[in-house]
């Protein structure tokens, strides 16, 4: 066989990451043909070779399925999962060149080992580590599950595996929301039972230094509050005739930035506090007018809490941010008309969600004239990132209603991932006490049960774990919902299989650091997992 040994699969693994994969180039459309047509090399797939597809996701990229049927009526079935995107080099700095040639790069790292942090020559005296984007996060998760499809090919296990990696799981996740439609089809098609979808994202840390080693039970999910601010125009000459949005975003980001109540526990798990991602204001060029229109966007973490909670705390963090706006502005106010013997003016910020933003739009100017408006937007907008377009929406919907302002507009931009946890499942709970005995007494390895992977993953679009109803708050308040984003829910619905995430060690995602624990991965964790297959398969 050709990817089970640790030297196969490490140059399996540096062949995937030779391929420039990062999000929405067409490196990463190559890559999945690559997948493909290296599957399709196997005997089995020979014989078979409708059972490997390369599936479109309707933007020009693809994602790859390969089934490994046991039996004719063999129904139990696992999938595994996988992305075979990444995020870009810029951070290499002096390395870029050889960010995807990991021999390469590790070459040059032990040579100027001086010149690297601290706790990666740590690591570098301890084991062998393999350096180079997507070493960790994640084509070693594709290269362990191709060594399982290899050995599920000869028979290995006694039920079906499916391989599932897919595109742009770093972006927006459109490679997995547009597979669960095909995986429900695909059973159907081939009588398969999913009893299990296990995901090889590497361990993450949950504090500088830890070196616990996870497994995942579940994976947190996030959503992306905007607030879109709408002050009032005037020349920088009489600061006072307007309210500059640059300050009124600045509130909303001394609200939010780190703010702990928005933290959920669970189990001890505390997932991190909300950071801004995106803040701007909307001026096209320079002038000596202030700008009035600006935006913020903030990365949140959800668990366990309602959406409509969610939405209700931002609601409440905005009128916050709005009365420290009109405090700070009469404040001021006052204090220069003390100078100019004049008399000092208050000003009023309404805050508002999106959903009731447009429903004044409509009562204003009507559904037809609103509808227009945005598909205009969009049409002009389609060859921009998906936050540009929602925000664009806004934009143009509050200048409508500009008699209004100032106002603070609350939104959601995408992606959306629904927190998903397994923990409760009688499967995941069997599977997990084993698996830990097992790593124990033939690794020496202690594994610790984590009931959400915090790194973000595909497994979010597992399942609903929500109802459609709980949604609204998401869909009511996301402009670009069903126009070019939202989820297949009446997939979701029937796509309801526990989840596991089994993975390497790894260190330093999304950073020029990012390595891979060699031995530990193609080793240890790929014992765990044909353990793991074993074990669902178990009568």
């Amino acid at each position: 066989m050709k990817w089970q040994t640790t030297e196969q699969l490490k140059q399996l693994l540096c062949r995937l990451v030779q391929y420039p994969s990062i999000s929405g180039t067409e490196a990463e459309v190559r890559l999945a043909q690559y997948i493909a047509d290296q599957l399709h090399t196997l005997d089995y797939f020979r014989g078979n070779n409708e059972l490997v597809q390369l599936h479109p996701t309707g933007d020009g990229r693809y994602f790859v399925t390969a089934l490994v049927k046991k039996a004719e009526q063999v129904r139990d079935t696992v999938i595994l999962l996988s992305h075979f995107d990444v995020v870009d080099v810029q951070d290499y700095g002096a390395w870029k060149d050889a960010a995807f040639s990991p021999e390469e790069l590790t070459k040059r790292f032990y040579e100027q080992k001086p010149q690297l942090p601290a706790d990666v020559q740590a690591d570098m005296q301890a084991g062998e580590w393999l350096f180079g984007r997507g070493v960790m996060d994640m084509k070693c998760g594709l290269a362990l599950h191709m060594a399982m499809i290899e050995q599920a090919c000869h028979g290995k296990f006694d039920g079906n595996l499916l391989l599932l990696t897919v595109p742009d799981e770093e972006v927006n996740s459109v490679g997995m929301r547009t597979a669960v439609p095909v995986l429900v089809e695909i059973a159907e098609k081939y009588g398969l039972t999913y009893r299990l979808v296990i995901n090889s994202e590497p361990m993450f840390t949950r504090y500088p230094g830890d070196k616990t080693n996870y497994i995942y039970t579940g994976s947190i999910g996030k959503v992306l509050p905007g607030f879109y601010c709408y002050g009032k125009e005037t020349h920088v000459g009489e600061p006072f005739a307007g309210l500059n949005a640059n300050f009124m975003v600045a509130q909303i980001a001394n609200e939010l930035e780190l703010n702990t109540d928005f933290c959920e526990v669970f189990s001890g798990e505390v997932s991190p506090p909300p950071t801004n991602l995106w803040q701007t204001d909307l001026k096209e060029d320079y002038s000596v007018q202030i700008p009035h229109r600006a935006v913020t966007l903030f990365n949140l973490f959800l668990k366990q809490k309602p959406l409509d909670d969610v939405t209700s705390s931002l609601v409440e963090v905005a009128k916050r941010a709005a009365k420290r706006i009109e405090e700070h502005y009469y404040v001021q106010a006052s204090r220069f008309a003390k100078l100019e013997q004049s008399t000092p003016k208050s000003l009023s910020v309404h805050v508002w969600t999106f959903a009731e933003l447009r429903k004044k739009a409509v009562e204003m100017f009507g559904t037809t004239k609103v509808q227009e408006l945005e598909a205009s937007i969009l049409a002009e907008n389609m060859n921009k990132d998906e936050r540009e377009k929602t925000i664009a929406l806004i934009d143009q919907l509050a200048m409508l209603c500009k008699d209004f302002a100032p106002m603070i507009v609350l939104f959601y931009a995408p992606p959306y991932y629904p927190a998903v946890n397994s923990s409760a499942d009688p499967l995941i709970g069997q599977l997990v006490a084993k698996l830990k005995t097992y790593a124990q007494e033939t690794h020496g390895v202690s594994l610790v049960e984590q009931h959400y992977f915090g790194g973000i993953s595909d497994l979010s679009y597992v399942g609903l774990q929500q109802s459609p109803a709980s949604l609204r708050a998401i869909t009511d308040n996301m402009p670009l919902w069903n126009r070019d984003y939202g989820l297949p829910l009446d997939a979701l619905a029937k796509f309801q299989v526990p989840v596991l995430n089994v993975g390497p060690v790894g260190r330093d995602a999304h950073q020029w650091t990012e390595r891979l624990n060699v031995r530990f991965a193609f080793e240890t964790v790929k014992a765990w997992l044909e353990y793991t297959m074993k074990e669902v398969f178990a009568k």
